[in-house]
């Protein structure tokens, strides 16, 4: 990575749930062009159309988010990182499917879904 994030974010939807496997995610965003991965190729999938999500193929780690409607934005999973204590989230989204058990004793804003704004052409991708 070059430079810092944008937007870091704890993510509690459903999708990504499934997508991780884990109650929710931490997702550090930067631009497309801050981002290179220097060895290896990424696996590929999707879940919902117009996202794609990548991970690593030898060791299954989850790699990144990449949304149709947020064309100028890279999400890393906090997973992904070596030193992820540098990632400290700045809010919740999806805070209306956060799990019952789940408790934070934080005061970061609680978005009740998206975080970002996205390309109203696209739409979200529940909606697709």
């Amino acid at each position: 990575m070059h430079g810092d994030p944008f937007w870091i974010c704890s993510d509690h939807d459903d999708d990504c749930r499934k997508a991780i496997g884990s109650p929710l995610t931490v997702w550090v965003g930067y631009r497309p062009g801050q981002f290179r991965l220097l060895t290896g190729a990424p696996k590929k999938f999707s879940r919902t159309r117009g996202v794609l999500r990548t991970f690593c193929a030898d060791c299954g780690t989850s790699i990144a988010y990449l949304d149709q409607g947020l064309p100028e934005e890279l999400y890393l999973t906090i997973g992904f990182f070596d030193h992820p204590e540098r990632f400290a989230p700045q809010a919740h989204a999806y805070w209306d499917m956060k799990l019952s058990w789940v408790e934070f004793n934080d005061d970061l804003p609680r978005v009740g879904g998206y975080s970002r704004r996205r390309d109203p052409a696209v739409g979200n991708p529940a909606d697709r």
